[in-house]
């Protein structure tokens, strides 16, 4: 397998930065045809095939934090966020992987299926959880895992410098991607906005990428689809993730470029969030049932139909190629374990049911 792009293309992160391999890079860039814009230069970052076990955007962020939580010699690792967190089933399944135990601390959201599904497979999967519920309880819980020893805790989708690195390393993998396709030079790109992690690295990524020559086209307008309210997915506090991971490419040897103005080009999409998170959008739900099963990516209702809603209403008033960032895996989800679901506290069987999946 090949040497990842973050430090085949910054050899002097090597060695300097916790890492660990945990995906399979890199992830496809592929052509994609969608009804009413056939002649466009539309691709697809697969990132949802980074593995077998479970993919998605998660797992670059997981590469480097999990080996952080080896290097400061955890024995558990704490994933944080909402019930249905996608960040949280990645790590129950790569952190054993390590060594590691997973755990994690999460809060309400509203139910969906979707939700219940991850909810349900960290269930089955035996993980120490901390279902809270209500979310006024999460600061206090959080700061009291930060002072117990041993356990090492992950904020939200990882939305930190060092998580952010493995973004960087997406942008430099599409660039020589792109030189090698021999492909047009994106003009924007279209990506869900979490909890940021993503967003902010590519930016920083795409910096660095220009700053060696390796983005040989302008700089690209990155969109991105906001899936969490403001302030979470507000556009300072993503330039300010992107500037400090930046930053830490800096400290570590490492060309930023010039982040002002790609940072300058990001757009932050609001309308997308629609009800709110983890709730269906109309616009969403339709895209899934016009180009659900044409589409080579899964969509589901939480982050994907809501970025690729805002794929459909944006390509006609974009100009030149297209990357959608694809990051809900597409791994099968493991097995359901009905004696572990039917122990689980009695507000989390009721919430799952409001889901619509039964746990009797």
């Amino acid at each position: 397998m090949p040497e990842p792009a973050l430090f085949e293309c910054l050899p002097q992160l090597k060695g300097r930065v916790a890492f660990t391999l945990l995906g399979q890079w890199p992830t496809p860039l592929e052509p994609m045809r969608i009804k009413g814009f056939e002649g466009r230069d539309l691709f697809v970052k697969r990132e949802d095939m980074s593995s077998p076990i479970y993919g998605g955007n998660k797992i670059r962020t997981l590469e480097t934090l999990l080996a952080l939580a080896l290097q400061r010699g955890a024995r558990t690792v704490w994933s944080t966020g909402a019930y249905g967190s996608n960040h949280a089933l990645a790590a129950a399944l790569h952190a054993p992987r390590l060594g590691l135990a997973p755990a994690a601390l999460l809060f309400p959201q509203p139910p969906t299926l979707t939700a219940a599904d991850n909810l349900a497979r960290l269930i089955s999967l035996g993980v120490r959880l901390s279902a809270l519920r209500t979310i006024a309880l999460f600061p206090l819980r959080l700061a009291a895992l930060y002072v117990s020893r041993g356990q090492f805790v992950m904020l939200p989708g990882g939305a930190v410098a060092v998580g952010a690195l493995g973004h960087v390393g997406a942008a430099l993998e599409l660039a020589r991607q792109v030189r090698a396709a021999n492909a047009p030079w994106p003009r924007h790109l279209i990506v869900p906005a979490g909890s940021i992690c993503t967003v902010a690295g590519l930016l920083a990524g795409i910096a660095a990428a220009r700053a060696m020559n390796l983005w040989a086209g302008p700089t690209p307008r990155m969109h991105a689809i906001r899936v969490t309210p403001w302030p979470v997915t507000a556009k300072a506090r993503i330039t300010r993730l992107a500037r400090r991971t930046a930053s830490l490419l800096a400290r570590l040897g490492a060309p930023g470029g010039n982040l002002a103005e790609t940072c300058s080009l990001l757009e932050v999409h609001g309308r997308y969030l629609g009800p709110g998170y983890g709730k269906p959008l109309e616009r969403g739900q339709a895209v899934i049932n016009e180009f659900g099963s044409t589409l080579p990516f899964p969509l589901e209702s939480t982050y994907s139909a809501k970025a690729a809603a805002g794929l459909m209403d944006l390509l006609p008033q974009l100009d030149g190629a297209v990357v959608f960032w694809s990051t809900k895996s597409s791994a099968p989800l493991p097995p359901l374990d009905p004696s572990r679901l039917e122990l689980a506290p009695a507000h989390v069987q009721r919430w799952l049911a409001r889901a619509g999946l039964r746990t009797k």
